[in-house]
C-alpha cells in the first residue's frame, strides 16, 4: 500500500518553503515558491544551508486569506495507539505560516479582516479531535478495506480516502493536483479515537472506538440542521467499534445524522427555538439522495428516531415517518422511540425495551469478522442510523447499548468470554467501555454544540445521578450562551476551513463588513439603563412609597417592554454567520 511520509523538516528561506521528508532512505523535498505559490518536487541537495529549519509532523495544507496564501503544518502530535501495527496520531498543535513576509501591502481594514480569518482558522484547529495515520487508511471501516480491489491498494492514502471524512481535503487541493506530491498529503479525520488494551479471563485484547465526523454539511448545532441539496446530513458521524484478539479482528459500525429533510432551528434568544420544516416541495429529492447513498455504502438501514413525540419535535417525527413510508424501500426500516417519555422519572432501565425490539434486526445485520487465519467469517449487512434533535446525547446512549450487545457476541466468538458470561459482569472492562463511550459523546458534542455531552453520567455509570443532572444544567446554560452569541463565528470558521467560503483574490470587501442594524446597539443599552434605574429607585427610595412605586413601575415597564422587543426580534441579536452561503441561510 502507498504510504505518506511520517517525519519532516520545514526549511524556510525568504523565497521558498522546503518540506523535507525525513523517513529512512527518503530524498524527496517539497518546494513551495512563496511568490508564485508553485509547488515542485525536488531533492535534499536543493535546500540552501542558510534556511531556518524546524521539525514538523505533517502538512495540513494551504489556504488563501486576504494577505495571500498560508501554509498550515502540524507541529506536535500525540500517539493514540496502534491499529493493526500502524501508529495512530492525534494532531495537537499547528502553525499557520504566511507566504508573504509582511502585511504592509494591506489597508487597515484588510489587515483587520485577515486577522479575523486567521482567528477563524485557529478556532477550528484548536477544536479537539484531529487524527491521522501515515501508513493506514483511517477514513474507511475494516470491512470496506477488506473488500477492495488491487487498484485501490496501489492508490495513495489521499486518493483512496473516503472524502466524507477528510477534513483537510480543501486545504490539500494544491497537492492533490500533482500525483508526485501525494506522499506529502496526509488525510486528517475529525472526531474521536480511543484504543485500549483490555483483559477479560486473563486474555488480553485491543478494544478500539473510532468516530469519523463528515465534512459535508458540517457546522454548529443550530445553524446546520437537516440536509443539503446533495443529501448530506448535518452532524453525520460514522462510529466503528473494533476488537483485535490473537490475529482475529471484528468491527461493528453505526451512523448518526440529522433528520434527512429540509428543516431549520435558527437561534433567536429563546432557550429552545422552534424547529421549522421548510415549505420546499423537494423534500423527497434530498431524502432519496441521502438514503440512496447510505444504502449503497452500508446496506440495509434501521432508523432509530429518538425525538419527542409531542411538542415542537412531534412534526419532525411525523415528517420523517411519512417520508420513509413514501420512499417505500424494503431495505429501510423505521422505529420511533420517544426517549424522554420512556425514560422519564429516571427510568433508564426502559432503554432495554428498544434494545430488545431491535435485537432480531441486529442479529440479522451481524458485524464484520475475520478469524485468526485471515478468513472473513462474517459481514455486516446493515447499520442502525440513530438520531435525536442534535444527534448527540440521546443518540450516544443508544449507540453504546447496541455496540455492547454486538461486542458480547464478538468476544464470545473469539473465545475471550466464556459461555454464560456477560460483559456487564466484567467490572474492569465495563469501566473502560463506559468511560470511552462517554468521552466519545463529549468529543462529538464539543465539535457540534460547543460543550460536553448531556446524560454522560448514565453512559459512565449505567444510572442517572443528581450530580449528572446538575452538570447537564450547567452544560445547557453554556450551550445557550454559545448557540446565541458565538456560534455564528464558529460556523464561519468551519465554512472557511472546509472551503465552503473562499476568500476572493480581488481587493473588494469581504462579507465580514456587515453593519449591524441600529436596534442591535440601541435597544440593549435602553434595557440596561431602564433596569439599572429600576434598581436605583428601589435602593434610594423617594419621599413617599407611592413616588418610589411610580418610578419603579415606570423603569420596570421600560425594561420589560425593551426586553420583549429584543426577544421578538431575537434573530437580529444573535451572532449569525457572515460568510454563510445562500443554501445554508434558507
Amino acid at each position: 500500500m502507498a504510504t505518506a511520509y511520517e517525519r519532516y523538516n520545514l526549511h524556510t528561506t525568504p523565497e521558498k518553503f522546503f518540506i523535507e521528508a525525513c523517513d529512512e532512505g527518503a530524498d524527496a523535498v517539497l518546494a513551495i515558491d512563496r511568490v508564485s505559490n508553485e509547488m515542485t518536487l525536488t531533492g535534499k541537495k536543493d535546500v540552501p544551508p542558510s534556511a531556518v529549519t524546524k521539525p514538523i509532523c505533517g502538512i495540513m495544507g494551504t489556504i488563501r486569506l486576504v494577505a495571500g496564501m498560508y501554509l498550515i503544518v502540524i507541529t506536535r502530535k500525540r500517539n493514540v495507539g496502534s491499529l493493526l501495527g500502524h501508529a495512530v496520531w492525534k494532531a495537537v498543535d499547528f502553525d499557520v505560516i504566511s507566504y508573504k513576509k509582511t502585511v504592509l501591502h494591506l489597508s487597515e481594514i484588510q489587515s483587520q479582516e485577515n486577522k479575523t480569518f486567521l482567528s477563524m482558522l485557529n478556532n477550528v484547529l484548536t477544536t479537539d479531535g484531529f487524527y491521522f495515520c501515515t501508513d493506514f487508511d483511517l477514513t474507511h471501516t475494516l470491512q470496506r478495506l477488506a473488500n477492495t480491489s488491487p487498484d485501490f491498494q496501489e492508490m495513495s492514502l489521499f486518493e483512496r480516502a473516503d472524502q466524507r471524512f477528510v477534513w483537510n481535503g480543501n486545504l490539500l487541493r494544491e497537492l492533490a493536483g500533482q500525483p508526485e506530491l501525494h506522499k506529502f498529503a496526509i488525510p486528517v479525520v475529525h472526531g474521536f479515537i480511543v484504543m485500549k488494551p483490555c483483559r477479560i479471563n486473563g486474555k488480553i485484547f485491543e478494544w478500539i472506538l473510532i468516530s469519523r465526523r463528515s465534512c459535508f454539511r458540517a457546522g454548529v448545532r443550530y445553524y446546520v440542521r437537516g440536509i443539503d441539496s446533495e443529501g448530506h446530513a448535518a452532524n453525520f458521524v460514522e462510529t466503528e467499534q473494533i476488537v483485535l484478539y490473537e490475529g482475529a479482528k471484528a468491527s461493528f459500525v453505526q451512523t448518526r445524522g440529522s433528520m434527512p429533510f429540509y428543516w431549520s432551528q435558527r437561534p433567536n434568544l429563546k432557550y429552545k427555538p422552534k424547529p421549522i420544516i421548510s415549505k420546499t416541495p423537494s423534500h423527497m429529492d434530498g431524502f432519496q439522495r441521502h438514503f440512496d447513498s447510505q444504502l449503497l455504502i452500508y446496506g440495509k438501514q434501521t432508523i432509530l428516531n429518538l425525538v419527542n413525540q409531542k411538542g415542537s419535535e412531534k412534526p419532525l417525527e411525523q415528517a420523517f415517518a411519512k417520508m420513509v413510508t413514501g420512499m417505500n424501500n424494503g431495505m429501510l426500516n423505521y422505529i420511533a422511540f420517544d426517549f424522554h417519555k420512556e425514560c422519564s422519572h429516571m427510568r433508564w432501565d426502559r432503554l432495554q425495551i428498544l434494545v430488545d425490539t431491535v435485537a432480531e434486526t441486529q442479529d440479522e445485520y451481524n458485524y464484520f469478522m475475520v478469524n485468526s487465519e485471515g478468513k472473513a467469517v462474517a459481514q455486516q449487512r446493515g447499520v442502525f442510523r440513530s438520531n435525536c434533535m442534535d444527534c448527540l446525547d440521546r443518540t450516544n446512549v443508544i449507540q453504546s447499548l447496541l455496540a455492547r450487545r454486538s461486542l458480547q457476541s464478538q468476544l464470545q466468538r473469539m473465545g475471550v468470554l466464556n459461555v454464560g458470561q456477560r460483559i456487564e459482569e466484567q467490572a474492569e472492562f465495563e469501566k473502560i467501555y463506559k468511560n470511552a463511550w462517554a468521552d466519545n459523546a463529549n468529543a462529538c458534542a464539543v465539535q457540534y454544540a460547543g460543550t460536553g455531552a448531556l446524560k454522560t453520567d448514565f453512559t459512565r455509570t449505567g444510572k442517572r445521578t443528581r450530580w449528572g443532572l446538575l452538570m447537564d444544567g450547567w452544560n445547557s446554560m453554556i450551550r445557550y450562551y454559545k448557540n446565541n452569541f458565538s456560534d455564528g463565528f464558529r460556523q464561519d470558521s468551519i465554512d472557511l476551513f472546509l472551503g465552503n467560503f473562499a476568500v476572493d483574490e480581488s481587493d473588494g470587501p469581504t462579507p465580514l463588513r456587515v453593519q449591524k442594524d441600529w436596534k442591535f446597539l440601541t435597544l440593549p443599552i435602553i434595557m440596561l439603563v431602564a433596569f439599572s434605574m429600576c434598581i436605583v429607585c428601589l435602593l434610594m427610595a423617594g419621599d413617599t412609597w407611592t413616588e418610589t412605586l411610580a418610578y419603579v413601575m415606570f423603569w420596570g415597564a421600560a425594561s420589560a417592554i425593551t426586553a420583549t422587543i429584543i426577544l421578538f426580534n431575537g434573530q437580529d441579536f444573535v451572532d449569525a454567520p457572515k460568510l454563510v452561503h445562500k443554501e445554508k441561510m434558507d
